[in-house]
């Protein structure tokens, strides 16, 4: 079966692209540097053709408000329409827990103008829930750092490895459409700043964590319910101890 991951060569992209090969199947990845650019366009029908499955794992190089919005709602019409000549069977589409609960926030919002685009397609699809991976625990620090302090929200939050999205992604891909959402987290709903504070202690990171519960993320405050997946999420197997190790030796 052809697959096309476009955002193919990112973080989850080149994981999830890695575990549809091995098990056999013809997978492109797609990416501007390769020749496919989901907002000039260029590339996307010679990708697409003979295409059962895209994967949309592609992600906005601005978090600015109004560039945000307008890479994924460029992006999201021109993938879906050359997807509809191509007669692509299933598309999905990565994104986030919570996003729907959080319109204050510029990255949510384009996010939800996505899905809604998806939706609205006629194309059978699923779209696929995630909460923050631990790879990002780094990012969130920096971005509160001010001097030797970062102040972080302590609202709960429950993430995952990427290795677990890319193998979900990855059994998607292979499944039926569910014309839905499918939620997907790690095992432990923890404090975003208690998880960050293990993280820089782990890893030798002198800076100290101010738990704040107005502290901003992607432009918004949380509330213990924003970032945590409803009833029946699909939970990965990795959690911080055993995603911190792996990393280590990876380096």
């Amino acid at each position: 079966m052809k697959i096309v991951v476009i955002g193919g060569t990112g973080l989850i992209g080149s994981k999830t692209v890695e575990r549809l090969r091995k098990k056999g199947h013809e997978v492109l990845a797609a990416s501007p540097n390769g020749g496919v650019n989901t907002i000039t366009g260029e590339g996307l029908a010679e990708a697409l053709a003979g295409a059962q499955v895209v994967v949309d794992l592609a992600n906005s190089p601005s978090f600015e408000d109004k560039a945000v919005l307008e890479f994924f709602e460029i992006s999201g019409r021109n993938l879906l329409a050359a997807g509809k000549a191509a007669g692509v069977k299933h598309h999905i589409a990565l994104s986030i827990v919570g996003a729907e609960r959080l319109p204050k926030s510029g990255y949510m919002r384009a996010k939800m103008a996505q899905e809604k685009l998806i939706r609205d397609s006629g194309i059978p699809f699923t779209i696929v829930h995630s909460t923050q991976f631990f790879e990002f625990l780094g990012g969130i620090a920096q971005s509160g750092t001010v001097g030797d302090v970062t102040t972080v929200s302590s609202a709960y939050f429950q993430p995952i490895a990427s290795d677990d999205v890319a193998d979900i992604m990855a059994d998607v891909a292979l499944s039926q459409p569910v014309n839905g959402v499918i939620e997907i987290a790690g095992p432990v709903p923890v404090r975003m700043s208690d998880l960050v504070a293990q993280f820089l202690k782990a890893t030798n990171d002198p800076r100290k964590v101010n738990a704040d519960p107005h502290a901003d993320y992607f432009g918004t405050e949380l509330d213990d319910r924003s970032l945590v997946p409803g009833d029946h999420p699909r939970i990965g197997a990795k959690r911080f101890e055993d995603w911190f190790g792996a990393s280590l030796q990876r380096h």
